[in-house]
């Protein structure tokens, strides 16, 4: 989670070099192994290094391979070995890619294919290039965000930096509020034009996009990745499609690991076990001491909870050490005033002292964390839409056959909920049929009125469809990844305020590929081929449990306990009155039974104590 930041004047002027080494030092408790900067002339880069990887303790930044194409990056590149193959073949010398940093990899993959260099490459990435020769700034973010970049044209300046705050530190930035975006907050949790920001002047790049900058041409914005949709995999034997995905997990843990200290996000849920289980097999196998460590988040008495026991069966199974954040007495709003729980951005996280706490414990073992994000979507995919598609599409044998198959292997036959869904039609988009249900009654009329919400709201409460007949689920869920941007800002140094980085083995590409092209039948029903992959490995009692989601609402609990309608802890809530009727709020966080409404209410909370901290809240 190294910082990166550079300015470039679009004016020729020369870049002031203190402007330049304050935004980077401001950056440094994201980076503290190392902080520099580099200017030339009108264009200058700054980094704060942060190592996390074997390959990067020679790392130095910016840097540059000729002096004249220079790059400042926060990156981890995986498939480090077929890059450098890649690079050989389109006469990059083996020797010179033999032992290189991930940066130095991305350099060289731009010397032989330009700004296509994305196309090769995979892993979590946000970097900046400055081309000298070409005199084009060329900036790009990975597939699915995992690393945030954010950028501000404005009087002449070109500014980025993969820290929104940092952005901020520019004088020529504003800090006016984009009222939209605050309205899609307070409606719908999250931006719906997700390449703004809450900030006018500051955009977002969003993921699997690039960016230029060239006098001739201007700033241009384009998408240089799309989800595959053409992909069919079929093996003779259920040996061989239980292997290869082995193999291709193994693989996606491994390019996440590459450090001897290690920390795991770990329910009891299979997913992160899994994940816990293939990192243990992979690092005993290395040649180097190793320490890892798991985390889980559990509740013993607000609410029904099991993942302190399966979780334990999985840490005493594998023989790691566990530590366990205990969330039942986390209050609401708790400490909104410290900022370890202050965000870039509005973020409706009412226990966010929690999530700071699990983050605050992680930095203090180590710097890489591998989380179980997202098992549902790649190894889950309802079989109706299915069996839907092949009722419309009038393939009543092949529907017969799947039937049959899904009774044989399911020991049950289709279940009597989907019958009568199956002949239904796919959702209209027809505004007049969309519920105003939900839809906040508390927002300030006139605030209302000038941005025409209610329309807005029966637009996008319209769920979109997916037209792909086997993984539409799986399809949402990437797509609203790659089209939304944001979603995993929250775990980044930028939002922590810590020099800690999370990876996700599951959104390895090379992984996605290859389970975006399984038959549905058996492997992604009820993640069958996790299951059977992770046999012996893990214990039966959590291999074959059923998905379990949280078994109730923690906030609709601490509300019982602790009523939040006399705001005794909230500040004055005149920075709410533009947005919010605040006397309507308040008999809407009274209804503490409804969870529904009590949290889409407390949004405005969540709002009201970021407009409170968002003026100092810069780290």
């Amino acid at each position: 989670m190294s910082g990166i930041c550079g300015i470039v004047n679009l004016d020729g002027t020369s870049v002031d070099r203190g402007l330049l080494h304050g935004m980077t030092l401001f950056m440094t408790f994201r980076g503290p192994d190392a902080q520099d900067v580099w200017v030339d002339g009108p264009v200058g880069f700054g980094n704060t290094l942060l190592r996390t990887t074997f390959e990067s303790e020679c790392e130095h930044q910016p840097c540059s391979l000729d002096s004249r194409v220079w790059i400042t990056a926060d990156a981890r590149i995986d498939g480090r070995d077929e890059l450098k193959n890649k690079l050989a073949a389109s006469g990059r010398g083996r020797g010179k890619v033999s032992d290189v940093s991930d940066v130095d990899l991305i350099l060289h993959a731009y010397h032989v294919w330009d700004t296509d260099c994305v196309k090769h490459m995979i892993g979590d990435f946000a970097f900046a290039i400055w081309d000298g020769l070409k005199q084009r700034l060329f900036c790009a973010r990975d597939h699915f965000g995992i690393k945030p970049f954010f950028y501000a044209q404005i009087d002449r300046h070109l500014i980025f930096s993969n820290m929104l705050n940092c952005v901020r530190k520019h004088p020529g930035v504003s800090d006016r509020l984009n009222d939209l975006a605050v309205a899609d907050f307070l409606l719908f949790e999250d931006n719906k034009e997700p390449a703004r920001t809450v900030f006018v002047d500051i955009q977002r790049l969003l993921p699997a996009h690039m960016l230029t900058w060239s006098a001739g041409a201007g700033l241009q914005v384009k998408r240089y990745w799309s989800l595959p949709t053409d992909l069919g995999v079929r093996y003779r034997t259920a040996g061989d499609y239980v292997e290869h995905f082995k193999e291709l997990l193994d693989i996606a843990v491994a390019d996440r690991l590459r450090t001897n200290r290690v920390g795991l996000q770990m329910s009891g849920g299979l997913d992160s076990a899994s994940i816990a289980s293939v990192a243990l097999g992979i690092l005993s196998q290395q040649q180097r001491a190793f320490q890892l460590q798991a985390q889980t988040v559990v509740y013993d008495q607000l609410i029904p909870d099991q993942e302190r026991y399966y979780s334990s069966l999985v840490a005493k199974h594998l023989s790691i050490p566990i530590h366990y954040i205990v969330a039942d007495n986390y209050q609401l709003f708790e400490q909104w005033e410290h900022p370890k729980t202050w965000f870039p951005e509005p973020i409706h996280q009412p226990q966010a002292l929690k999530f700071a706490d699990a983050c605050q414990y992680a930095a203090s073992f180590g710097r890489v964390f591998l989380t179980g994000w997202d098992g549902d979507a790649l190894l889950t995919e309802s079989l109706r839409p299915h069996f839907q598609s092949l009722v419309h599409r009038r393939q009543y044998l092949r529907l017969l056959t799947e039937l049959l198959r899904y009774a044989t292997s399911q020991r049950q036959f289709i279940p009597s909920g989907w019958r009568k869904r199956l002949i239904r039609r796919p959702n209209s988009t027809d505004l007049s049929t969309v519920s105003d249900a939900g839809y906040p009654n508390w927002l300030n009329p006139e605030f209302e009125a000038r941005l025409d919400l209610r329309n807005r709201w029966r637009h996008h409460s319209i769920v979109p469809r997916v037209d792909h007949p086997t993984r539409p689920y799986a399809y949402r869920t990437y797509q609203s990844l790659i089209q939304g941007g944001s979603f995993f800002e929250s775990y980044d140094a930028g939002s922590t305020g810590l020099p800690l980085e999370y990876r996700h083995p599951l959104l390895d590409l090379r992984l996605l590929d290859y389970c975006l092209s399984l038959p549905l039948q058996p492997w992604l029903v009820k993640k069958h081929i996790l299951r059977v992959a992770m046999s012996g490995l893990l214990p039966d009692a959590v291999r074959m449990r059923p998905k379990s989601p949280l078994a109730g609402f923690p906030h609709v609990e601490l509300l019982k306990k602790t009523p939040l309608n006399c705001f005794d802890n909230f500040p004055k809530m005149s920075d709410l009155v533009t947005y919010v009727d605040c006397a309507k709020l308040m008999q809407f966080i009274d209804i503490s039974e409804h969870a529904a409404l009590s949290w889409e209410a407390m949004r405005a909370l969540s709002l009201l104590l970021w407009l409170k901290t968002a003026r100092v809240a810069q780290h």
